[in-house]
């Protein structure tokens, strides 16, 4: 199953325990498939200078580098602007439409009140879990 994780799931599933930790567990096992694109990876190297910047000691990039070998890179071409809100949360859907994803699992409140984009569906990590794991 190819899904996308928004940043913030992504992260919480490298250091903390519950649903994100099991999505991450299970890209491991071969169960999911992630999807990145270049923006994303960007997203997630800026978050990892910022928490580097907030915590001494904190290292994200051995995750970042495994992603860049175990997940499935994809050319997301820019969509017209659905996030007017936060439209730096349009490069989840442009990579989940690109890749074809069968879901995009986030905690951003912008995401998750669209539900679903192109027929794919926007989960929070819990119920991504319950239903897919």
């Amino acid at each position: 199953m190819k899904i996308v994780l928004d940043t913030n799931v992504f992260v919480s599933g490298i250091f903390f325990t519950g649903p994100p930790h099991r999505i991450l567990l299970a890209w491991r096992d071969g169960t999911v498939q992630l999807l990145v694109s270049a923006a994303i990876l960007d997203e997630y190297h800026r978050v990892k200078d910022e928490l580097a910047g907030q915590f001494s000691g904190m290292d994200l990039q051995p995750f970042l580098q495994l992603l860049t070998v175990q997940a499935e890179v994809i050319e997301a071409p820019p969509l017209a602007p659905v996030i007017q809100e936060d439209p730096s949360d349009d490069r989840f859907l442009e990579c989940a439409v690109a890749g074809k994803a069968e879901c995009i699992v986030s905690g951003d409140k912008h995401l998750l009140k669209l539900v679903e984009f192109q027929g794919i569906p926007i989960l929070k990590p819990a119920a991504f879990v319950k239903r897919y794991l």
